[in-house]
């Protein structure tokens, strides 16, 4: 597999297969959202569109980045999300980085959402779909996170060698810039536990799938079964 790393702005055509990675927080709280019972997530465009969809559809729960604000039900924290009981519901979701990444890769044949809670069930199912090129969009920072980036190549290497350790990569991303921030505060919407949630490897067994439904972005898990399970089947 040839991985390429690359910032929403360096984006200038659609990649086949692109792993969108945003730690802190966007795909972090997409897969709490799942693990909470949550049916599919809408990446939104705007705020504006998210506010709309909600209006549209009242039972829906919408999230966003910062303070709380009226018309949203809840923030962008992985931290409140495991305690929503989310079973059957959608999730409209709006943040700085993370959807906007998908957004910018809507039309690729695979679009994937990753953070390290899913990292190894994403490049299982990268390994199981056996493409040799890659696009790992690093929505941080114009592509500068080194916690999205830490976090992209930490998957990318897993997809070929299955023995590397994460050790290293999760360091880095725990002595990020949106750590430190998250850590002392300095972000909006911030709450004690988000930097120990985002740093959680392999939390979760499925991983995130976005595509097109209905003309708007939607997220589902997808369960990937481990090796272990494949064998014994």
């Amino acid at each position: 597999m040839n991985p390429r790393f690359l910032g929403i702005p360096e984006l200038v055509e659609v990649p086949s297969v692109a792993v969108v990675v945003d730690v802190m927080r966007a795909f972090t709280v997409a897969a709490w959202a799942f693990a909470q019972g949550a049916e599919k997530i809408v990446l939104a465009e705007s705020l504006d569109e998210a506010l709309a969809l909600k209006a549209r559809h009242q039972d829906w729960v919408a999230l966003k980045d910062g303070p709380p604000a009226p018309g949203f039900d809840t923030v962008n924290s992985p931290g409140l999300l495991r305690s929503m009981d989310l079973g059957g519901r959608t999730v409209v979701q709006k943040t700085t980085a993370g959807t906007a990444g998908a957004l910018a890769v809507k039309e690729a044949s695979l679009v994937l959402c990753a953070s390290f809670v899913v990292a190894e069930a994403t490049a299982r199912l990268l390994r199981t779909h056996k493409s040799d090129s890659v696009t790992f969009v690093v929505t941080g920072e114009d592509g500068r996170a080194d916690e999205d980036l830490a976090c992209a190549q930490y998957i990318a290497r897993r997809v070929t060698e299955s023995g590397t350790d994460a050790a290293e990569f999760v360091r880095r991303a725990g002595e990020s810039r949106a750590a430190v921030e998250l850590t002392e505060g300095v972000r909006q919407g911030v709450h004690p536990d988000h930097v120990a949630l985002c740093l959680e490897l392999d939390r979760f067994s499925f991983a995130m799938v976005a595509k097109v439904e209905n003309s708007l972005m939607v997220l589902r898990p997808r369960a990937m079964p481990s090796p272990a399970d494949e064998t014994s089947s």
